[in-house]
């Protein structure tokens, strides 16, 4: 079972790269694969997670309608592969930057079986509701 947690944030270089920080990297020395996720941000998921995660998609697809199949049309459209360097380095794609607003900054957020690339600003706006509940004691 995976477990990624933690929170990093580094900034893209000038050729769209992020560097993947250290505690996560051997989970993708086969790789990985990006994908639009849930409140603008992105998902980077592992071989095996992706696969998961797209078996949930054509389910939810072939049990569905119009709508679930836009949904995976999108979802798998906007996906694409990621290879990493040496150094940790992998390329953001300008369509996923650009759907997450990936500008410059980027933050790294381990969500226990996948990692979220999100925007410091509008990472900072999903949770602070959260925060919030989390220090009235409710967890």
């Amino acid at each position: 079972m995976l477990s990624f947690v933690g929170q990093f944030q580094h900034t893209l270089d000038a050729k769209g790269r992020l560097i993947l920080p250290a505690k996560f990297r051997s989970e993708f020395e086969r790789g990985g694969h990006l994908s639009p996720n849930d409140e603008q941000c992105v998902a980077l998921w592992t071989p095996g997670e992706f696969d998961r995660r797209a078996a949930e998609m054509r389910s939810s697809e072939k049990n569905g309608g119009a709508e679930e199949r836009r949904l995976l049309r999108y979802w798998a459209g906007q996906s694409s592969d990621a290879e990493f360097d040496k150094q940790g380095r992998f390329a953001v794609p300008p369509a996923v930057r650009e759907y997450a607003n990936l500008v410059d900054e980027v933050l790294i957020v381990g969500v226990l079986d996948h990692i979220e690339l999100w925007n410091p600003d509008i990472y900072n706006q999903m949770v602070s509701s959260a925060e919030a509940i989390f220090k009235q004691g409710r967890n």
